[in-house]
């Protein structure tokens, strides 16, 4: 049975749920999946805040649709 990592915890904050989904909706323009390790360095070239940059590098390696990454990240993009 393969493990899959438990939802985190909606962001409280709406402006960094905003950033989150203008993040997640440019990183999957055209893609189907993305890296963990793609999210995060973008990321951080987003000067994301820290707690979400947390939460990217706690994702386990793999690639994430942008459904999963969302929903994994506490954001609102499906």
């Amino acid at each position: 049975m393969t493990e899959r990592p438990v939802t985190a915890p909606p962001v409280t904050d709406p402006s960094d749920v905003r950033r989150l989904d203008d993040l997640l909706e440019d990183l999957y323009h055209g893609q189907e999946r993305i890296s963990q390790g793609d999210i995060y360095r973008r990321a951080v070239a987003a000067e994301m805040p820290a707690e979400m940059l947390t939460r990217i590098a706690a994702l386990p390696e793999g690639e994430y649709s942008v459904d999963e990454a969302a929903d994994l990240l506490g954001g609102s993009v499906t």
